[in-house]
C-alpha cells in the first residue's frame, strides 16, 4: 500500500528468569549418579547426594568438599567469577586508553584472582593412569594443537548443528519459530507478588507463564536447572523429568535436553517457590515444546509443568567469561551486547527515563513541544559541515539540519513563547505478540486518543465523511478465495481491470510494475478499493510477495499474518507478525535483491547485519507502523498534511517575495 509520511513503530515486550550453578557436579566420567531432591518442603540446606562405588568416592578433601557444594555456594562462586571477570575487562580497557591508569602488576594480580575463582568452580579431575603407549602416540605438543583445532572446528560448526536441530524439530511437528505465547507475569512481578513466601515454601494455586531467553543451563540426569532472562530480570527454572513427562509426552524432557541451547527463547508454565536459602524459583513440568531464549537468577524458582520452544537461536552467544571484549564489536553488534550485558540494557533504560523526565519537566511548565524539519533548503544555527541530499520530486538540494535553534526562534516570533524539541521518537520494541494483538492495540490506542482529543468517537471529516469509531472495526480479508483458484483466473482479471484504469487515468499504475499474482492483486486493490474504505477497516492476510518481512500465515499458504488499517480512504496503520526464521528471511531478501538488480528501484538489498541479528534468536514479535500525520489530520479535521506540520517542505522561493509586496 502507499507509504505514510512518518511512522511510529510499536512492538510489545515481556520476559522472565533466575540462576542455578553446579553444572559439573554430575558430569564426572564413568560415575553413576542419582540426584535426590527433597521436594518442596522446607529444609535447612539443600545437598546433592552421590551414589557410587566406594573406590570412586575415595578422593581428596578438596574433591569431597566440592561434591557437597550447595546450590547457593556454587551460585555465589559463579557471581564472584563474573564480577572479577568484569573487573579484569575494565582494567584492560583502561590500560588500552592510558597505560598509567593501572600497572601491569595490578592487572596480573586481578587475572590470577580470576583464575583462582574459576578453579574453585571447576570440578576436580580424578587422577587417571596414563598408558605409555598412548602417551608416546599423542606426541605432546602436537596433540595439544589438535585439541585446539577441534575446539575451533566445534565453534565454526555450532551454527550448522543448531540449524540441524531446527530441522529435526520441524520433523517432530514442532515449530522452532512460534507465532505467539501468552505471558502472565514478568520477573519483577513474580518477585513482588510472592515476596512473603518463606524459605522453601511454594505458592498455593499460583500458576504462572513466563518467557525469555535461556542464558544458562545445568542438566543432571533427570533434573535440570535453566536460567531464563526477560527484559527486567532473570529467574531459575526447576525442571524434573517425572513432572515434565507426566502430561503424557514421554519425550518432552529428552527434547528439552537435546534441542534447547543457551540463547534460545522459551515459554514456560508452572508454580512459583522460594528456595531453601531464600531464593525464588519456578518449578516447571514440561508437556509441550516450543522455542524461546531465557536467563538465570538466584532469587526465585519456577517449577516447570509445561514449556514451549519459541525461537531457536542459530548463532551461539559469546563465551561466558570472556564475553565481548572488543569495543568496536560491541558497538557494531549492539544486539549481542544487550543480550549478554544487563548493565548495557540498564543504561538505555536510564536514558529513556532521563529524556522522559526532561519532557515532563517542560510540559508541567507549559512549554509546547513542536517538531522542526530534519531536511531543510538552507543550513544555519551552528558552524558545522552538513550532509547534503537531493529531493527528486522537487528537484532541489536539501541539507540535514545541524541545529533546531532558528526554527524554534521562528515559532517564538509567531507567538509560541515557550517551545522545545527533543527530537523524534520512532520505535518502541517488544515481543511475544502477533498481528491480532496489534489489531487490539490499534483499536484501543486510536479510540482512546480520539476521546481525549475530540471528546467523541463520531467524527465529521471535512463535511465529506462521517467516521464512526463506535462501531466494531470492519475486517476485510485481502484474499477471500484460495490461491489455487487465483493461479488460473487472477492474472487475466487483474490485467483487464488495470488496462481499463490506464485508459481512464493517465497516472494509474502501470502493468509493468506487477511481476506476480500478489503484486497484481495489490495494484488492483489500490486503484479500485482503497479510496472507498471510509469507515475504519482492517485489510488482512496480504500475499507474501508484497510482505517480505511478515511471518507466513499459520494456516493459509502463500499469505502472511499482516493487516492494514484504512480510514476515510487512507492508510493509517500497517502491522504484521514479524518474520523470525533467519533462513526464510534470507530467501526473501535474496528475491528482493534479484528484483533490484533487474531494475526495481523500491526493492532492497540483502541486509547481512539484520540476518546475523535474528540468527541469535528473535522472540515472537509483532510490528506496528502508524501514520501519525494522517491520524492528526483526521482528529483535527485538517484537509492537507501540510496543515498539521509546522514547517512543511516547500519549493524554494527564488524571488524571496515577502507579505509586504
Amino acid at each position: 500500500m502507499k507509504k505514510t509520511h512518518r511512522t511510529f513503530w510499536c512492538l510489545p515486550f515481556l520476559f522472565c528468569f533466575s540462576s542455578f550453578p553446579l553444572s559439573h557436579c554430575f558430569n564426572t566420567p564413568s560415575l553413576p549418579i542419582r540426584a535426590v531432591h527433597a521436594g518442596s518442603s522446607s529444609i535447612s540446606r539443600r545437598k546433592v547426594w552421590l551414589l557410587a562405588p566406594p573406590s570412586l568416592l575415595q578422593q581428596t578433601a578438596r574433591q569431597k568438599s566440592w561434591l557437597m557444594m550447595t546450590t547457593s555456594d556454587a551460585s555465589g562462586l559463579e557471581d564472584q567469577v563474573k564480577e572479577q571477570g568484569d573487573k579484569v575487562r575494565r582494567i584492560k580497557e583502561a590500560r588500552k586508553a592510558d597505560e598509567t591508569a593501572y600497572s601491569k602488576e595490578e592487572l596480573d594480580r586481578e587475572i590470577q584472582l580470576l583464575k583462582d575463582l574459576k578453579a574453585k568452580l571447576e570440578p576436580p579431575k580424578a587422577a587417571e593412569p596414563v598408558k605409555k603407549e598412548s602417551a608416546s602416540k599423542q606426541g605432546g605438543g602436537s596433540n595439544q594443537k589438535k585439541q585446539n583445532n577441534q575446539k575451533e572446528v566445534s565453534a565454526r560448526e555450532e551454527r550448522t548443528v543448531r540449524m540441524g536441530k531446527a530441522e529435526k524439530l520441524r520433523a517432530k511437528g514442532i515449530n522452532p519459530y512460534e507465532y505467539s505465547f501468552q505471558v502472565s507475569h514478568s520477573t519483577d512481578q513474580l518477585k513482588d507478588m510472592h515476596a512473603i513466601l518463606g524459605n522453601g515454601e511454594t505458592a498455593d494455586n499460583a500458576q504462572v507463564s513466563i518467557a525469555g531467553r535461556v542464558m544458562a543451563k545445568r542438566v543432571f540426569g533427570k533434573l535440570a536447572f535453566y536460567t531464563l532472562s526477560d527484559s527486567v530480570g532473570t529467574i531459575q527454572l526447576y525442571l524434573e523429568k517425572d513432572i515434565i513427562n507426566g502430561a503424557g509426552n514421554e519425550d518432552s524432557f529428552d527434547d528439552l535436553k537435546t534441542f534447547v541451547d543457551v540463547g534460545d527463547f522459551l515459554g514456560v508454565s508452572g508454580g512459583i517457590k522460594r528456595t531453601d536459602k531464600g531464593e525464588l524459583s519456578l518449578e516447571l513440568a514440561l508437556s509441550s515444546l516450543v522455542c524461546l531464549p531465557f536467563h538465570l537468577t538466584q532469587s526465585w524458582q519456577v517449577v516447570v509443568e509445561k514449556f514451549s520452544i519459541l525461537t531457536k537461536a542459530i548463532l551461539p552467544l559469546p563465551d561466558k567469561y570472556k564475553g565481548l571484549t572488543d569495543i568496536n564489536i560491541r558497538y557494531r553488534r549492539r544486539y549481542v551486547d544487550l543480550i549478554v550485558n544487563p548493565e548495557v540494557r540498564e543504561t538505555f533504560r536510564r536514558r529513556a527515563k532521563i529524556i522522559q523526565g526532561i519532557r515532563d519537566y517542560l510540559n508541567q511548565r507549559e512549554y509546547l513541544e513542536i517538531e522542526t524539519p530534519i531536511l531543510t533548503a538552507e543550513i544555519g544555527g551552528a558552524d558545522a559541515r552538513p550532509f547534503i541530499t537531493h529531493h527528486n520530486a522537487l528537484d532541489m538540494e536539501l541539507y540535514m539540519r545541524i541545529a533546531t535553534e532558528l526554527h524554534l526562534k521562528r515559532l517564538v516570533v509567531g507567538g509560541i513563547e515557550r517551545v522545545y524539541e527533543l527530537g523524534r521518537i520512532f520505535r518502541n520494541e517488544g515481543a511475544y505478540a502477533d498481528y491480532e494483538d496489534m489489531m487490539n492495540l490499534v483499536e484501543e490506542m486510536i479510540c482512546g486518543i480520539a476521546m481525549d482529543v475530540c471528546g467523541t468517537l463520531e467524527l465529521d471529516y471535512q463535511n465529506l465523511f462521517f467516521v464512526n469509531f463506535l462501531i466494531v472495526l470492519n475486517l476485510l480479508i485481502f484474499l477471500s478465495w484460495s490461491l489455487l483458484l487465483l493461479k488460473f483466473v487472477c492474472n487475466s482479471l487483474c490485467e483487464a481491470t488495470l488496462r481499463k484504469l490506464e485508459k481512464k487515468r493517465r497516472n494509474s499504475k502501470s502493468l509493468t510494475q506487477a511481476g506476480s499474482v500478489g503484486q497484481l492483486l495489490n495494484l488492483v486493490f489500490e486503484e479500485t478499493a482503497e479510496s472507498s474504505l471510509i469507515q475504519p477497516t482492517f485489510v488482512t492476510e496480504h500475499p507474501v510477495e508484497i510482505s517480505p518481512l511478515a511471518k507466513p500465515h499459520r494456516s493459509k499458504e502463500g499469505l502472511t499474518e499482516r493487516f492494514e488499517l484504512f480510514v476515510y480512504g487512507r492508510e493509517l496503520a500497517n502491522a504484521f507478525s514479524e518474520l523470525t526464521d533467519p533462513v526464510d528471511q534470507r530467501e526473501r531478501f535474496e528475491l528482493q535483491a534479484a528484483k533490484k538488480a533487474a531494475g526495481d528501484l523500491e526493492a532492497a538489498d540483502v541486509d547481512e547485519d539484520f540476518l546475523m541479528a535474528i540468527e541469535y534468536g528473535m522472540p515472537p514479535t509483532a510490528g506496528l507502523g502508524i501514520g501519525i500525520d494522517r491520524l492528526i489530520m483526521l482528529l483535527t479535521n485538517s484537509a492537507s498534511i501540510r496543515d498539521v506540520i509546522a514547517f512543511p517542505l516547500m519549493r524554494k522561493d527564488e524571488g524571496q517575495q515577502s507579505l509586504l509586496d
